[in-house]
C-alpha cells in the first residue's frame, strides 16, 4: 500500500514523501498512529499544495536572511573588556555574549549558528561568521576596547 508519511518515521521515511508499506503495517500502525496518510489522489494534490507553500515560505524566510545580512555588514558591536599593558586582554568574549549584544539591537541569532566559535581574545575590530540561513552567512564586526 501507498502512503504519504505525515513525519519522519524510522527505517520507512521522512515527512512528506510517499512510501510502499505492508497493507497491515499502513493501517494497523502509520495510519491509526496519525503518522501517515493513504496515497490517494485527492492527497497527493494536498501534498503538491503543502510543498508549494513550503518553499514559498522558505524563500520568504531566506530573503529575510538576506536583509538581516546586509544589515549586520554595516554594523559593529562594541565590547568593553579589562586589558592590561601591551593590549593583553584578561578574559574574553563568547558567542554567548555576542547573541546578548545582538538581541539589544533587536536581532535573533541562535548561538549555535556561530561557525568562528573561539572566544574573541585579542582588541581590535574581529569579524565573526554567523549562519543566519541555510546557506545565507553573515559576518558580525566585533569591536574590543580595553581598559586598565
Amino acid at each position: 500500500m501507498k502512503v504519504i508519511l505525515k513525519s519522519d518515521v524510522k527505517k520507512v521515511g521522512k515527512k512528506g514523501e510517499i512510501v510502499e508499506v505492508a497493507d497491515g503495517y499502513a493501517r494497523n500502525f502509520l495510519i491509526a498512529r496519525g503518522l501517515a496518510v493513504a496515497a490517494t489522489e485527492k492527497s497527493r494534490e494536498i501534498l503538491a499544495e503543502e510543498k508549494k507553500q513550503e518553499a514559498i515560505l522558505d524563500e520568504e524566510r531566506r530573503q529575510e536572511a538576506v536583509a538581516l545580512a546586509e544589515r549586520l555588514k554595516t554594523m559593529i558591536f562594541n565590547f568593553q573588556v579589562k586589558s592590561g599593558k601591551d593590549g593583553r586582554v584578561f578574559g574574553s568574549v563568547s558567542t554567548k555574549q555576542i547573541v546578548e549584544e545582538l538581541a539589544r539591537h533587536d536581532i535573533k541569532v541562535d548561538k549555535k549558528k556561530f561557525l568562528d566559535t573561539a572566544p574573541i581574545v585579542s582588541l581590535g575590530v574581529t569579524k565573526v561568521r554567523v549562519e543566519l540561513y541555510k546557506g545565507v552567512i553573515a559576518t558580525v564586526s566585533c569591536n574590543l576596547k580595553g581598559s586598565e
